[in-house]
């Protein structure tokens, strides 16, 4: 994940968790460890569109859905994708082999935030720390049969702060990014997830 995309997702995960829309870049940079040209970059498409709305010294989380989809728009999980194999355990078994320190991603976070699963699913996706890579190996050995059902993704550390599993906001998004038939029945339960939320 790029550092805009952390931004985004931070200043998205406020919104609907803590009902927190106003902020400040300054306040930004030091939480992030980021420039301060780092965080105005990352605002700067989102406020030309009208998604913030910069007021003086601080800026406002203007319009929630229209960050949500223009990240979504332009995120890619493949880009994330440190390592994929095949197993023949179910989606379920697979989910239960997670090494110690992972984070559950896409429809297993999804079914985490909903309650249940809106639809099948025969992909198990999990954020990685890259000095986790080779315990991930191990757990989940290399295959060569397709189609892959099983992806180590390149974890960012600030996620860690969020917990086991994506928040709503990036669990929605890395479903977007993805183009398996059955991710829109989890999309469309998402939306309304933070439909209600926000109303």
């Amino acid at each position: 994940m790029k550092k805009i995309e952390t931004i985004w997702h931070y200043v998205l995960h406020e919104a609907l968790t803590h009902e927190r829309f106003q902020h400040t870049q300054q306040d930004l940079a030091r939480k992030f460890r980021y420039s301060l040209s780092t965080v105005h970059h990352a605002l700067e498409a989102p406020s030309q569109m009208g998604a913030i709305r910069k007021a003086g010294k601080f800026f406002v989380l203007h319009d929630f859905r229209k960050l949500l989809y223009f990240w979504a728009s332009i995120r890619s999980l493949n880009r994330d994708i440190l390592y994929s194999t095949t197993l023949n355990q179910s989606t379920r078994e697979i989910e239960g082999m997670a090494i110690p320190g992972s984070i559950y991603a896409t429809y297993r976070a999804a079914r985490q935030w909903l309650g249940e699963s809106p639809a099948d699913y025969s992909r198990v996706y999990f954020y990685v720390s890259p000095s986790d890579l080779s315990a991930f190996q191990r757990r989940f050995p290399p295959s060569l049969k397709e189609p892959r059902n099983t992806f180590a993704l390149k974890m960012a550390p600030e996620m860690r702060e969020y917990g086991s599993w994506t928040t709503l906001a990036q669990t929605f998004v890395d479903i977007w990014s993805l183009s398996d038939w059955y991710g829109r029945d989890f999309t469309q339960a998402l939306q309304e997830k933070m439909n209600g939320l926000l109303s």
